[in-house]
């Protein structure tokens, strides 16, 4: 390797929100992540939404949705009311 031109390498920890932590080498020092392979869906199977900043609840207020209640279908009952209309 040539000297002066590569990055300072070191042994550190990245912390997970979840309480993982994880020993790696890395040009950075004691990294903080929001979500690592012991709490992501894909790993454990089981859908969680992370919300940071209240992004979920701006849609559904923008868009009428509540908790539990289905998306409105009004659209789509019109679409398929033209279809059917077109077929007789």
């Amino acid at each position: 390797m040539k000297p002066n031109i590569h990055p300072e390498y070191y042994k550190t920890t990245i912390t997970c929100a979840c309480g993982a932590v994880y020993h790696v080498g890395s040009t950075k020092k004691n990294i903080r992540v929001e979500i690592c392979s012991k709490c992501h869906p894909f790993f454990t199977g089981v859908q969680k939404i992370v919300d940071t900043g209240g992004r979920v609840e701006k849609f559904r207020q923008k868009y009428g949705y509540i908790e539990g209640e289905k998306a409105p279908g009004g659209a789509k009952e019109a679409k398929n009311d033209a279809k059917e209309a077109g077929r007789r």
